[in-house]
């Protein structure tokens, strides 16, 4: 942006410097307009050729301003130039241009919040997923790795209202709050839980006693990577086994073995109907193993009497592959 100012500042420059030594000359020499822009020009690039009429004692005193001008409009317009040569600019704005102009047309995909060890890591697991990822970062110091990475951000504060419409909140499904402290996480949550109501918000808490707030400042769910650090740990210890075989549930780049949530549509074909009717286990080889209704409650390990019924959420566990049909049989795609 302050680029394309100064290109519009030197056009206008420009422009005020040529008409202004014209009518300069028009009115102090009587020359015509043609003679006089002539004049101008040569004065102002100061190439040397001679004056194509005597010039006056106040001619030549005006030449010499315009002179002084001259060299100072072109030290201007060099220097810009240099600066966008040196730091590569041009390609830096028309690949900003082209960055916002995809970030505008995205739709249901996530914002991450700060850009940190955390904000990195989880950007790279959500785009493993081949899911749509803004990132919001201040610190220009990592721009660069944000370049390396090849993914889509903004630079500026996460806490302002216009920086998360820019970034999309509007039309995002979830946003995560990963910024240094829990004050800016909590005024974070309210400005995206105001642009929209029915985003899903996934803060971070530094501190046990921020978790309350976060949660009464409308965060979906609350997380201390902590806390999670010394769970996983001590489970680490008392349960190697289901730490184990956790890890390669969730572990997308080392096994096809994952625990997936699908939600129920109203149209599908298995609405309305049981786990025995349904055939997942024999068709699909999946095993279900939660399935969490409309209202919130959960039912682990359901019989095979239990139903599956629209807008409930269904935890499975199997192959990518097999998840994918299922995800079909639950999510039919409309057709027109």
């Amino acid at each position: 942006m302050d680029r394309v100012r100064q290109a519009l500042i030197s056009v206008g420059l420009s422009i005020v410097l040529i008409l202004g030594g014209s009518l300069g000359y028009m009115v102090i020499e009587g020359w015509n307009f043609f003679d006089s822009l002539y004049m101008t020009v040569i004065t102002i690039a100061t190439v040397g050729y001679s004056e194509i009429h005597e010039v006056s004692v106040a001619g030549r005193t005006f030449t010499l301003m315009l002179i002084f001008l001259g060299v100072g409009y072109f030290l201007y317009v060099a220097s810009g130039l240099i600066q966008i040569l040196v730091e590569g600019r041009i390609r830096h704005v028309l690949g900003r241009h082209k960055l916002h102009r995809r970030i505008k047309h995205l739709k249901n995909h996530y914002s991450v919040c700060g850009y940190g060890r955390i904000g990195r890591a989880l950007t790279r697991h959500l785009t493993q997923r081949y899911l749509d990822v803004v990132v919001i970062e201040q610190s220009k110091e990592r721009l660069v790795r944000m370049d390396e990475d090849g993914i889509l951000y903004l630079m500026g504060e996460a806490t302002s209202e216009e920086m998360l419409i820019k970034a999309g909140a509007r039309k995002a499904k979830g946003i995560v709050t990963a910024v240094g402290t829990d004050a800016d996480n909590v005024f974070l949550v309210l400005i995206a839980k105001q642009i929209n109501p029915d985003i899903f918000v996934v803060a971070r808490a530094s501190q046990n006693a921020t978790k309350k707030t976060l949660e009464a400042a409308g965060a979906d769910k609350v997380v201390s990577p902590y806390d999670l650090g010394a769970r996983r740990m001590a489970h680490a210890i008392l349960r190697p086994t289901v730490i184990e075989f956790l890890e390669m549930a969730f572990a997308d780049d080392a096994t096809d073995v994952q625990v997936e949530e699908l939600p129920v549509s109203v149209g599908s074909r298995l609405n309305g109907v049981t786990l025995m009717e349904s055939g997942i286990r024999q068709k699909y080889n999946l095993i279900i193993i939660t399935i969490k209704k409309a209202d919130g409650n959960m039912h682990f390990n359901p019989g095979a009497d239990a139903r599956i019924e629209a807008n409930d959420t269904v935890i499975v566990v199997g192959q990518g592959r097999d998840l994918k049909r299922l995800e079909r049989e639950l999510m039919p795609v409309k057709t027109t």
